[in-house]
Formats: structure tokens, C-alpha cells, sequence
């Protein structure tokens, strides 16, 4: 189970104790809010795309979305997400768990600039009913990231 994954990567910082589990869904922006308290945009998404065929993983704050010219600027291609298959194979997590710790050898992760507007976010932990509350330098250091990307836009 990837939950298991996460814990024992982040066992490796000594932190595997701040992993929150919920008796409740938290595989959405809003489920996750709705089970932590906290608004909508605090929830750090890992958003899973296939960039020169290898997967890539764009963490963003829970209200922007993929802003497509931001992307190709960015990337040098259309936004390609990954399929329900894709996901899991490609990064080891499945969806509604997918979070930037413990993936898959090979994985790029990458922190949208829309994090930066918070003292601390909520990304999942590996499961549909998980989460870690990190600062945004925790993030930048337990996401091994390959660096910040402005690649969303605010829902509206």
C-alpha cells in the first residue's frame, strides 16, 4: 500500500508521525478540506502529467488549475495528463493518494509557485484518507523537487 511507501520514506526524516489518516475520503480538494478544516487552496495537489513520456508531478495549492500556455512555455508540450493506469504504475501512487514522496524511481516533481502564498500546505500521504500538514521549505525538501514552476491559474 502506498501509505506504507510514504511512511517509511518519511520515517527516514523521523516525521512519519505527523502522517494524519481519516476515517473519512480525502481524495479531493474538497473532501480534504472538508476533513482537515481548512480552506480549499491550503490542499497541496499532485497533479500527474506525461511529459516526454516520462511522468511528471506538479504539486499546486487546491483552487488553481493547469493554465495551458503557462505549461508549454514551460514544458515545450501540450499538458498530457496521465491515465488512471498511468498513475499508479508510473508513480506508485494511486489516484486520490498521488503526493510527491516515496514515488518511483524516475519521477520529476515539480512545486507551482501558487504554494508560496502559504505558510504551510496539506499534500497527501500515499492513500485516499491521508495527509501531512509541511511548511513550504518542508515541502521543497521532502518532495526532492527539481525546481518551482508557474504553470497554474486561479480557479474562477
Amino acid at each position: 500500500m502506498a501509505i506504507d511507501k510514504v511512511r517509511e520514506y518519511f520515517k527516514s526524516y523521523g516525521i512519519e508521525d505527523r502522517i494524519r489518516e481519516f476515517s473519512v475520503s480525502s481524495a479531493t480538494v474538497a473532501l480534504a478540506a472538508q476533513a482537515l478544516g481548512c480552506g480549499p487552496e491550503r490542499i497541496a495537489k499532485t497533479l500527474s502529467f506525461l511529459v516526454q513520456e516520462e511522468p511528471v508531478l506538479i504539486v499546486a495549492a487546491g483552487d488553481v488549475k493547469i493554465d495551458n500556455s503557462k505549461y508549454k512555455k514551460q514544458f515545450g508540450t501540450k499538458a498530457k495528463m496521465l491515465s488512471p493506469e498511468q498513475v499508479s504504475e508510473m508513480t506508485g501512487h494511486e489516484i486520490g493518494g498521488v503526493c510527491p514522496f516515496g514515488v518511483n524511481e524516475g519521477v520529476k516533481v515539480y512545486l507551482d509557485e501558487s504554494l508560496k502564498r502559504f505558510e504551510t500546505v496539506f499534500p497527501a500521504c500515499g492513500s485516499s484518507n491521508s495527509a501531512i500538514e509541511l511548511t513550504i521549505p518542508e515541502m521543497e525538501k521532502y518532495a526532492k523537487e527539481e525546481g518551482w514552476v508557474d504553470v497554474c491559474r486561479l480557479i474562477v
